[in-house]
């Protein structure tokens, strides 16, 4: 408190400018001082209006920067990232951040910043908003009304499916139902043998019932006997795909690739796609994925993407493959979509085809004859002239061309056309980057021309660990060194890309299973086929390159390194935050972490700040 000073003359009467000027110095020193004190905690904003700027003192803010790859800070303005920098930049670069709430209003001009700041604890970590390059978002919710993932046996399924039914009075009181789950696998059961139809029908609850059930690769169905009775005029062969049949040539219940097709499953409605979607993106937004490229979405399907995305209701960004399953060309059913809706989180401008099958069921195409059964080579889905007048059209029209490649024919096949357009018919591979989907087994020569050529090869690391124990066994011991070869494939890329996904509902949708799967070569309880050290270890990839793998390497493969990928100033600020050093911490303690924060354009979707 100021007492009120003396009446004084007019000749005695201090001057107020002067007055008023030493109070402003005052003050400023003050404020000076006040921001000096706490430089050692918080950052700056490069034009004092920062929305928030988040510090971390164990510099455990991983950029995914080349340039600066490991920082103390970052500042968020927005929807995008305005600047990373260190702690203990001197005054003259660096201005107090966030901190303008706990001060006088004469000093918060002084500050120059808006916002808070967030301080990290030591043990957290914080990373670009992680991408999956490889997955299925419709199909995910869809598995999960009746999850057969880890099933050990026949009646391990017909108990979930009984439990299922007994859950849902509308299904329990309707046989005319269909029932409808993904995820089993006969590799994980005793004799490891396809099951049959008559096996659903053993089971009071179970018979007559509608009942077809996806395996975990989404390459073959196991349908009941009431299904086999809704097709009585089944094709002697399926181009493209198989009808396993008995000794006496009656099917067996089982459908292999194009030859699902022939079940007559009704179509999703809207409603399921509703339920599918956000049990998918809600799951996704808790292990940290700000973005997913959904592998191959019908026109159905892109246009309900269209209608969230001019909601606003897409909380991730999606980079969707368009794909209908035709032999003639289709690009025209498609839309080409940049940055489409209220957020600009929806881009289409890449298609998806799939030239053969998968391993686990028999249908991956080989160039020579499974080990492990002498009279298969697999299933090429289409003929190599047709691929060649498909992707020849794709590449003319502009669009970005995704293949599903596993086994090493299909590989073989796919990269004859990539490279008649890329050295004979002038294709440029930066302005086009073709995909090879899975890029399963290759021969040695192929592996060459992957780097000859510098095609993306869009690898999932839990495919390994899942087909180890089996894998050797299909395709013997020489072909298995040219497969799952992530660090030679990343060493192919003449830009060091190689995008990392899951293949979700397939593989679990938590990302840290792929990044474990990546630098570990092991199962999840520490077991491989070679022991705990791992399988095939040549090929494993550091932290470091696997969170590139699922951050700036999936941002190129989808043409948006400019924007995203990377915790580089002018990127939109995606980023997550786990409660563990993912990049530190012991190699079995990394599936422990949990998500923090999940953070898309400057904005929490998950968890808190």
């Amino acid at each position: 408190m100021v007492s009120k000073p003396d009446a004084q003359t007019p000749s005695s009467k201090p001057d107020n400018r002067a007055s008023r000027t030493r109070v402003t110095q005052t003050q400023g020193w003050i404020a000076a001082v006040i921001a000096l004190g706490f430089s050692a905690l918080v950052l700056f904003s490069s034009t004092g209006d920062a929305s928030y700027t988040i510090c971390s003192k164990a510099k455990n803010i991983y950029t995914v920067d080349e340039r600066n790859p490991r920082v103390e800070c970052i500042s968020v303005r927005g929807t995008e990232i305005v600047k990373v920098g260190e702690y203990g930049q001197s005054w003259s670069q660096t201005y107090l951040a966030g901190v303008t709430s706990l001060l006088p209003s004469w000093l918060a001009k002084y500050s120059r910043v808006s916002g808070r700041v967030i301080q990290l604890d030591d043990s957290s970590v914080l990373v670009p908003g992680l991408a999956d390059a490889h997955a299925h978002i419709i199909e995910n919710g869809y598995m999960r009304q009746l999850p057969l993932m880890g099933s050990q046996s026949v009646q391990e399924v017909i108990e979930r499916i009984k439990a299922y039914i007994l859950a849902h009075p509308e299904v329990m009181n309707d046989k005319s139902r269909w029932i409808e789950g993904m995820g089993w696998d006969q590799t994980k059961w005793p004799g490891s043998q396809f099951p049959t139809a008559s096996d659903l029908d053993k089971d009071p609850l179970l018979k007559g019932r509608l009942i077809s059930l996806t395996r975990v690769d989404g390459h073959a169905r196991w349908v009941s006997l009431s299904v086999l009775d809704l097709m009585p005029n089944l094709p002697e062969k399926v181009g493209g795909g198989l009808i396993v049949r008995d000794e006496h040539g009656k099917p067996t219940g089982i459908f292999v690739d194009h030859a699902m097709s022939l079940i007559p499953t009704p179509p999703w409605s809207d409603a399921q796609l509703t339920d599918f979607f956000d049990m998918t993106i809600k799951e996704a937004l808790s292990y940290g994925l700000t973005s997913i490229h959904d592998a191959g979405s019908s026109p159905h399907q892109i246009e309900f993407f269209k209608k969230r995305a001019e909601a606003g209701t897409l909380p991730n960004r999606l980079y969707v493959m368009g794909k209908v399953d035709s032999e003639e060309y289709w690009g025209n059913q498609i839309p080409r979509l940049h940055d489409y809706g209220m957020h600009g989180r929806l881009n289409i401008q890449g298609i998806k085809i799939v030239a053969d099958g998968a391993l686990g069921s028999w249908g991956a195409a080989l160039l020579e004859p499974y080990s492990d059964k002498p009279d298969m080579r697999g299933l090429l889905l289409s003929s190599p002239e047709t691929l060649r007048k498909l992707v020849h059209q794709f590449w003319k029209d502009g669009w970005q061309t995704n293949i599903h490649c596993i086994g090493d024919r299909a590989n073989h096949e796919v990269l004859n056309i990539f490279e008649d357009i890329l050295e004979k018919r002038g294709g440029n591979v930066t302005e086009w980057r073709p995909r090879i989907e899975h890029a399963q087994i290759f021969t040695p020569g192929d592996l060459k021309r992957m780097k000859q050529l510098g095609v993306i090869a869009s690898v999932q690391p839990t495919h390994a660990t899942s087909d180890m124990w089996y894998a050797e066994t299909r395709v013997g011991p020489d072909r298995i060194k040219g497969a799952y070869a992530y660090q030679t494939l990343l060493k192919a890329s003449p830009n060091g890309v190689l995008p990392l996904g899951s293949d979700f509902p397939i593989e679990g949708v938590n990302p840290l299973l792929g990044f474990y799967a990546a630098v570990t070569r092991l199962s999840v309880d520490g077991t491989s086929p070679h022991g705990s050290g791992g399988w095939f270890t040549d090929e494993l990839l550091t932290r470091e390159q696997a969170l590139k793998g699922m951050t700036l390497d999936a941002a190129y493969a989808a043409f948006a390194e400019e924007t995203l990928g990377s915790l580089t100033p002018g990127k939109k600020a995606d980023f997550v935050v786990f409660d563990k050093n993912i990049m530190q911490v012991p190699v079995g303690d990394i599936l422990k972490a949990k998500v923090l924060a999940t953070v898309v354009d400057g904005e929490v979707m998950y968890g808190t700040l």
